[in-house]
């Protein structure tokens, strides 16, 4: 079983206006090259970590026709929470979602973790200071304390950690997080400027997974 990384599919098969062309001619027909980039490599049995922004729509029924297009992908899926995901909903609603719908190894990472075999999978979306709001610190807590939750409910795997946030990781969440044993860190959200935000955490393989950064390749993260 092999473990592989994507994260800001940014899918709109449901809605209209939100073509990715408008962020450049990369994008153009990016997920029909998603979905070639993906059959070419993923097995059956294989694990997908989804970071977040996986869809544009607004309410979960919106999103029906992006999760076809990802129940048609082979692989067991983890999907976190992203900044853009407002289709996202309580965890028993998504659930229930995906059985009404037949979908089948869709997850969901929200204050849970999973067994992957060799390795334990948590997360959380975390936060970016860049957004202009009253209440950072507000959500930061919060985030922090779901991190918690979710690392939490990994360590009892005994196995080491695979820990996965929608926003890059800062110098707050890795001191929050140092006690746990976090052997990959994987995020997505970057969209410009590459470099400047490639964040390398000491001692943890860390990786960006956004798609555009990729080139639209899934990252094989573990075997």
């Amino acid at each position: 079983m092999a473990i592989y990384a994507i994260s800001d599919l940014h899918l709109s098969f449901g809605i209209e206006n939100k073509a990715m062309e408008v962020f450049g001619n990369k994008w153009k027909n990016h997920a029909e090259k998603i979905k070639t980039n993906w059959e070419r490599v993923v097995l059956p049995d294989d694990v997908v970590i989804l970071s977040g922004d996986f869809s544009w729509a607004t309410y979960l029924e919106e999103a029906k026709q992006d999760f076809d297009f990802l129940n048609s992908l082979p692989g067991n899926k983890f999907l976190l929470k992203g900044n853009h995901d407002y289709w996202w909903e309580t965890l028993k609603k998504m659930n229930d979602f995906i059985k009404d719908n037949n979908f089948e190894n869709i997850n969901f990472l929200n204050n849970n973790a999973f067994d992957l075999g060799t390795y334990a999978l948590a997360g959380t979306r975390y936060w970016g200071y860049e957004e202009d709001t009253q209440d950072n610190e507000k959500i930061f807590n919060r985030e922090i304390m779901r991190a918690n939750i979710s690392l939490n409910m990994a360590k009892e795997f005994g196995k080491p950690i695979i820990f996965t946030t929608h926003y890059p990781p800062d110098d707050k969440i890795i001191e929050a997080v140092r006690d746990y044993d976090i052997k990959i860190w994987i995020y997505g959200h970057i969209h410009t400027n590459y470099e400047e935000h490639i964040v390398n955490v000491s001692g943890i393989d860390t990786w960006l997974s956004a798609c555009d950064y990729t080139n639209f390749k899934l990252i094989k993260i573990a075997d």
